[in-house]
């Protein structure tokens, strides 16, 4: 069994490659064969969080993963303004450097967001005739896909306030396990074990001490509705949600909202888990994803 199959997050680590992109660095994930699935992780945590579905998808994909910048085991600049459209041209870069021209989509949280700047952009290229990395499908996980169904917890709201600095300055250990427990199921809680490896993840660097700038993704998000949900509005490719309706942040209301919103929504609930479903319930998400391909993609 390769590195990147394990759960462990030393092993994780190990396995990783990196690439560069100006005076950053990259770190990357590849497995599988198959046709090519680019995973794109969520905020505050990394790649990691595919861990357990990598070994069951890379059965059936070319697996890309990357750490983010300013995330898990990449490069963390500071003072630095964090974007949403350069973490799409991160993406689109690895994606040069490995040659690969068509993927498939699976994004989560922050994740979700990226996804849809690159549907937009190849929603964009189809219409203009112009050449650029092709997109076959996209899968959802919670995220936050539309600002007014978005309900960040009272710490993303400081993070994000004028205060956010001396708020990154706090967090710890405790305050960290403390607040990503509550955006787990009731009965799909992280233990202790995980939570303390998620804790080694975020803190990789003194990854926590620059939340308040990679949290401005939220007020990104208004300022670029029209672009990100026009992309789910007039998207050409089939499109699926997979949602925990017990997350307080992008649940229920998520899914709701999307299928007021989306032409023909494809919605897929998982009853009892919350904000991590491809954590508290891989063979859910699996299933849901697996489905999804078999029926609308392939």
């Amino acid at each position: 069994m390769s590195a990147a199959m394990t759960a462990s997050l030393g092993a994780w680590r190990d396995a990783q490659q990196t690439f560069s992109h100006g005076d950053h660095t990259l770190a990357y994930w590849e497995g599988g064969t198959g046709e090519p699935l680019l995973l794109i992780h969520g905020f505050p945590t990394a790649s990691w969080d595919w861990a357990p579905i990598w070994p069951a998808l890379a059965a059936r994909f070319r697996l890309v993963a990357m750490d983010m910048l300013g995330f898990g085991f990449s490069s963390k600049p500071r003072p630095y303004v964090y974007s949403i459209f350069e973490q799409a041209d991160l993406h689109e870069a690895l994606l040069a450097k490995l040659g690969i021209g068509s993927c498939h989509v699976l994004a989560h949280d922050y994740g979700d967001t990226v996804a849809q700047e690159l549907l937009a952009r190849f929603e964009e290229r189809r219409a203009s005739g112009v050449p650029g990395p092709e997109l076959r499908s996209v899968c959802f996980l919670n995220g936050g896909l539309f600002p007014e169904s978005h309900q960040p917890r009272p710490v993303q709201v400081a993070l994000a306030g004028p205060n956010g600095a001396a708020i990154s300055a706090l967090l710890d250990e405790t305050r960290f396990s403390q607040g990503f427990g509550e955006v787990f199921g009731p009965h799909t809680q992280p233990s202790a074990a995980q939570l303390a490896e998620f804790w080694q993840l975020v803190a990789h660097s003194e990854g926590q001490r620059i939340w308040h700038l990679l949290i401005r993704y939220m007020e990104e998000r208004r300022v670029h509705r029209d672009r990100w949900v026009g992309a789910l509005l007039h998207a050409t490719i089939p499109l699926r949600l997979v949602d925990g309706p017990e997350d307080p942040v992008s649940g229920a209301q998520l899914a709701e909202r999307y299928r007021e919103l989306v032409p023909d929504a494809d919605v897929v609930l998982l009853p009892g888990i919350g904000h991590y479903p491809q954590v508290e319930d891989p063979e859910g998400v699996l299933r849901a994803f697996f489905a999804f391909h078999d029926a609308r993609v392939r």
